[in-house]
């Protein structure tokens, strides 16, 4: 009789297993939700993954910012995985020689394929610190450069910002910053913080702008939907230079280029490159207060 029950497990691991997949199939194709949680699961778990093969690589330089280059070459292809198209204009606008602060837009975690299609050579993020701690990709991040803030302690983020001013022009280093500070799901811009155009006048380097389009046609994490196939722009602007310019000078400096910026997101949002209808209509969710 043992022999007997020993035997039924395998099949009944197997119903087990079946009965799994068919749930699993049945949420995927019933419930948009299950989709997106789904798909953002395995968005942040490949990259996990992608992280661990990425170390040892990064590892055999130390802590380099050319290590952006294999975390680059590494995340790539992502965008293909969903069925996102990523077209970037305006690429020329960097400036090919010198040191210079980037200033983006911040959305969701998807930010991470625009960045990686137009990420110039020698540039890294400045991230939060609760990043280095997020497994694989904390260190993967830490091999590559990127420069951790704590946001919480002001004192800390001002050291940082001092020395990242003197890597900008010591080690010809480019940075890359949200100036937003946190991701903002509303289809819009959130007031900008200033560090990034202190940092900027501080080392008296220009500041180039990129906006990236609203993903409301394909992504909403308020309403938990993530379709296919998606588009996306990343506009690169002009640089805008900051020699002459002192702290005095930051508050207007970071308006303008908010202004700018804002311009162009809601062109390139409503121009069937993605975004939603709040985004044309004054005062809907899209419409922000300058």
């Amino acid at each position: 009789m043992e022999v007997t029950r020993m035997e039924l497990w395998p099949g009944a691991w197997t119903a087990l297993l079946l009965l799994l997949l068919l749930l699993l199939s049945t949420l995927w194709f019933c419930s948009s939700s299950a989709k997106y949680f789904f798909k953002m699961a395995f968005y942040n778990g490949w990259i996990l993954f992608l992280a661990i093969l990425a170390i040892p690589v990064c590892a055999v330089r130390g802590r380099n910012v050319e290590n952006m280059k294999i975390l680059r070459l590494l995340l790539l292809h992502v965008k293909y995985l969903y069925g996102i198209r990523v077209e970037v204009r305006g690429a020329h606008h960097f400036p090919p020689t010198q040191p210079y602060v980037v200033v983006s837009n911040h959305q969701s975690s998807l930010d991470l394929l625009g960045m990686m299609e137009v990420l110039p050579d020698r540039c890294v993020p400045i991230a939060k610190r609760e990043l280095l701690w997020a497994g694989s990709a904390g260190l993967a991040c830490w091999l590559a450069g990127i420069i951790f803030i704590d946001r919480k302690r002001t004192g800390d983020a001002i050291s940082v910002m001092s020395e990242v001013a003197q890597t900008l022009l010591t080690q010809d280093v480019r940075v890359w910053v949200f100036p937003e500070g946190t991701r903002n799901h509303n289809g819009s811009m959130l007031p900008f913080k200033r560090g990034a155009f202190h940092l900027a006048v501080q080392a008296q380097v220009p500041i180039v702008p990129i906006v990236m389009s609203s993903y409301q046609d394909f992504y909403s994490k308020k309403e938990r939907r993530f379709t296919s196939p998606g588009r996306c722009q990343v506009r690169v602007l002009p640089p805008v230079p900051t020699e002459g310019l002192t702290p005095d000078d930051v508050p207007a400096l970071a308006d303008s280029v908010r202004h700018s910026m804002l311009t162009i997101f809601r062109e390139i949002s409503t121009d069937g490159l993605g975004g939603g209808d709040c985004l044309k209509k004054p005062g809907g969710a899209g419409e922000a207060r300058l």
